[in-house]
């Protein structure tokens, strides 16, 4: 007996398909939709995890910060500190400076010279006074600038020759000057007296 399938199966094997189609593609988009949020989740919490770190980051930097403007405050209080020590160690030290350089003007003097004025401005001093010659004032620049510790770059600022009447009937030619020298502070001085010392020693061994 002859069977005959008068159903549309092709019209069926089609539905099925698509059905089948529909359903993969469901299938795909729920599970495309699933990896999605998935991925995205994940980004989000990495995200998330990342602002925590720079708000770690931030608050620490700021502290840092504070620290670090109170370690500058501290080394400003330590210079200032350290800058009054020695203004009142130099103090100390200078206190018989006015006491070297009128020995120093005393044993640089050459003859012939004599000082009208001595005036300290810091550690600038004018010398004015009167000599016989102009020689007699290099003579002095010279011993300034060689045989002292206590005075040091002297300069002639000026020098005016004029009369100076020893009786009515007597003038003589004399030489009004004006020296500055530097002033060495006391530190200064005895570590060049060291030195002059030490190179002594070493040249007469």
């Amino acid at each position: 007996m002859i069977l005959i399938n008068l159903l549309p199966h092709r019209e069926m094997a089609r539905k099925r398909a698509r059905q089948l189609f529909n359903a993969s593609l469901g299938m795909s988009a729920v599970l495309g939709a699933l990896i999605a949020g998935g991925i995205y989740l994940w980004y989000q919490n990495e995200i998330s995890t990342q602002q925590d770190r720079n708000a770690f980051l931030t608050s620490e930097i700021k502290k840092l910060d504070e620290e670090i403007k109170e370690v500058a405050t501290l080394q400003e209080e330590i210079a200032a500190l350290k800058a009054r020590q020695q203004a009142v160690e130099n103090l100390q030290a200078d206190r018989n400076l006015p006491v070297h350089l009128l020995n120093e003007s005393v044993m640089q003097l050459p003859d012939g010279i004599y000082l009208k004025g001595i005036k300290q401005e810091n550690q600038n001093v004018l010398l004015s006074g009167v000599a016989q010659s102009n020689e007699r004032v290099s003579e002095l620049l010279r011993n300034l600038s060689r045989n002292s510790e206590w005075v040091s770059k002297p300069e002639l600022i000026e020098i005016v020759a004029s009369n100076l009447a020893l009786s009515p009937r007597e003038q003589r030619r004399v030489y009004n000057f004006t020296v500055r020298v530097q002033l060495q502070r006391a530190s200064d001085a005895l570590a060049a007296a060291s030195a002059a010392s030490a190179a002594a020693r070493g040249a007469k061994s």
